[in-house]
């Protein structure tokens, strides 16, 4: 059974204080998710035929049920019971996190209580890509590897898994994408030193790739690769 969302909410901010993790910037809360909507939407294979990239973006913001959406299918929990996820990952390690910057700060994705967790009230989206356009962007995803939680494998083979799981959760996010009618770009092309800095990661936290999202907008909105 979950827990109460005020009482969850206390007890992350104290986690995130013993944690070092300090929150800056304006005075920003957690935001409660709504449940996914899991039926409807586009058929699978008409999905895959409409995947694209794209770098043309509308700033208009996604309501909550969009973003609630758009992050259960990035790499919610679809086996409640079992903690299951909707991506997969090495050993079931679950150690890609999802950081959601948005022009209020940026947030922190918890997929078992369904919440977005305050990490700094400052918009850094314009240090999650190289790009011009991603600091207009409504939504940057941000996917950093947690080596805390990794354990049984070491030196290249992490490199490897890590990066193959984030594939994993950029690729759902592709596909809801093509359903709900957004647009969306994976990037490597990152200052991750200073994005870390700005996010305040840790030593074993690394910065993977960034994946911005959003309502198609402007007259460039063409397929592109990747």
């Amino acid at each position: 059974m979950k827990t109460e969302f005020g009482l969850v909410s206390t007890l992350i901010a104290f986690a995130l204080l013993a944690s070092g993790a300090p929150v800056s910037g304006q005075e920003i809360q957690p935001i409660k998710l709504l449940n996914p909507r899991t039926t409807g939407g586009m058929p699978l294979m008409q999905a895959l035929k409409e995947r694209r990239s794209s770098r043309a973006f509308s700033p208009k913001e996604l309501p909550l049920p969009v973003l609630s959406d758009l992050l259960w299918a990035a790499n919610g929990m679809n086996r409640p019971e079992s903690g299951g996820r909707t991506a997969p990952s090495v050993m079931n390690m679950q150690e890609i996190d999802i950081y959601v910057a948005k022009s209020d700060g940026v947030y922190l994705f918890d997929a078992e209580e369904n919440v977005l967790l305050p990490v700094s009230g400052e918009d850094i989206r314009g240090l999650t890509g190289r790009q011009a356009f991603v600091k207009e962007v409504p939504v940057n995803l941000i996917y950093v590897a947690d080596f805390s939680k990794i354990r049984k494998i070491s030196g290249s083979e992490v490199d490897f898994y890590t990066a193959a799981d984030a594939g994993f959760i950029g690729q759902n996010v592709y596909l809801y994408c093509a359903s709900a009618g957004l647009v969306t770009v994976v990037r490597g092309a990152i200052d991750k030193p200073a994005l870390a800095t700005a996010m305040k990661l840790r030593d074993d936290q690394k910065i993977l790739l960034a994946q911005s999202v959003g309502y198609p907008g402007g007259t460039a909105n063409r397929p592109l690769e990747p």
